[in-house]
């Protein structure tokens, strides 16, 4: 195989992969990653040739993702509200369904709203609180991880975006001082004998520290639920995702830790439930109470 035009080499993986349940849209991904390009660059340079070198790195790109890598991971970055981020196996891949979250966050908030304090806990590549800062750039926006690995990756993000956020090492809200407006999670969510329902790729790949969780998947929330208190105000709202069968389940932990509150539930498109907005309504002569 030498001296291979772009639609040649396309109609060669295609055929490859699909005896293998591959999809088409990722030989796309794949061959616009050598070289940069759009879909649109793509079909413009269709009947230029590879390099060799190109060649050789299109064809173990393939053979990667035939065996199980997530194409995000092959060339290194994932798109995700309008922007690029850089992803490796320190970090989840950033889903559609997280940028549904972060409309929401927005829709409650618009741009006029100035000089929020917004935490993203959790954040990984810093997908939620970069996109968010991006976006109201008055906002003063901090991501905490657990995990330095994660934060270096959210570190470089946040340099290339050009993003003015503060990146903090710790457990959930351990670094944190202060009261918040905002806080925004993805949490760890999903039940360990849940495994069964995940794609291989995911369950080799992603980085189950990120995935996982006890308690049915809850243990996050509960902690959440727990820990939260020094870090909210009667103004403050949570927003979290959750497993498509965690709405119910989520909303009791918090209505039981904070009878006040108001917690909903929101479906994504896909009509799953998959977010929960807590908007906490503390009065005064609680602020102090113990839960």
């Amino acid at each position: 195989m030498s001296n291979l035009t772009f639609f040649e080499a396309q109609k060669w993986a295609f055929s490859f992969v699909e005896k293998h349940d591959g999809e088409r849209s990722a030989i796309e991904l794949l061959l616009k990653g050598l070289r940069g390009w759009s879909s649109v660059e793509l079909l413009c340079h269709y009947s230029e040739q590879l390099t060799p070198a190109e060649l050789v790195q299109f064809k173990k790109w393939v053979k990667c993702y035939n065996d199980g890598w997530p194409v995000q991971y092959l060339l290194g970055k994932a798109s995700f509200f309008g922007h690029e981020f850089k992803v490796n196996e320190n970090t989840l891949i950033p889903r559609p369904e997280t940028a549904e979250l972060v409309e929401w966050v927005l829709a409650d908030y618009p741009a006029q709203i100035q000089q929020l304090r917004v935490a993203d806990i959790g954040t990984g590549t810093g997908a939620i609180g970069i996109s968010l800062q991006k976006e109201r750039p008055a906002w003063e926006v901090t991501l905490t991880d657990i995990s330095p690995a994660a934060l270096q990756v959210a570190q470089v993000n946040a340099a290339r975006l050009k993003a003015h956020v503060r990146l903090l090492e710790g457990d959930l809200f351990a670094p944190l001082t202060g009261q918040y407006q905002v806080i925004v999670s993805n949490p760890p969510y999903i039940a360990v004998n849940e495994q069964r329902f995940m794609d291989k790729s995911v369950l080799e790949h992603e980085p189950n520290a990120a995935l996982f969780a006890s308690e049915n998947g809850l243990h996050f929330y509960h902690r959440i639920a727990a820990e939260i208190k020094p870090f909210i105000s009667a103004e403050t709202c949570l927003y979290l995702e959750i497993g498509f069968q965690q709405g119910m389940a989520v909303k009791k932990i918090f209505n039981e830790r904070f009878p006040t509150a108001s917690v909903t539930v929101k479906r994504d498109l896909a009509g799953n439930e998959r977010m929960v907005k807590v908007e906490f309504n503390i009065r005064r002569d609680e602020s102090n109470a113990d839960y």
